[in-house]
């Protein structure tokens, strides 16, 4: 899960957002992957902001229209899906197989970060939303 520091008083997002092997700078709009630091359009910065503020949610189109671009007009969507395809190519390793931002067909997207069990102990790999859930069965 994506863990946050307190904003200010003015409201503005301060410090750090991490997930996984992902750290978000909120306030340079950098965004580091392991050994690498890429730096964001103040647009991709909001969009993945969003995204790891709500790790494990499926976030319909519409909401990130309206949380990123501050609109509620769905005519044409073309800037989400660009600017999606922009932020796989800086989250993953394989952006035509998205591990962290995926596409829930018909509905949204989905974030979440994707924790590799042992091999040899035979599990599969599951997201820390499936490993929270199930902890509390």
């Amino acid at each position: 899960m994506a863990r946050r520091t307190p904003r200010p008083k003015t409201g503005k997002p301060l410090g750090l957002l991490r997930a996984g092997d992902l750290t978000l700078n909120l306030e340079s709009c950098h965004l580091t992957k392991g050994e690498l630091t890429y730096k964001l359009t103040p647009k991709e910065c909001k969009l993945l902001e969003v995204f790891m503020s709500n790790e494990g949610k499926v976030l319909t189109r519409k909401f990130l229209m309206k949380e990123v671009w501050e609109t509620d007009y769905m005519g044409d969507t073309r800037t989400l899906d660009v600017h999606i395809r922009w932020l796989r190519k800086k989250i993953e390793d394989d952006p035509s197989s998205p591990l962290y931002l995926r596409t829930v067909r018909g509905v949204g997207y989905r974030f979440e970060v994707q924790t590799s069990n042992s091999a040899s102990m035979g599990e599969e790999t599951k997201t820390l939303s499936e490993k929270r859930e199930s902890k509390h069965k």
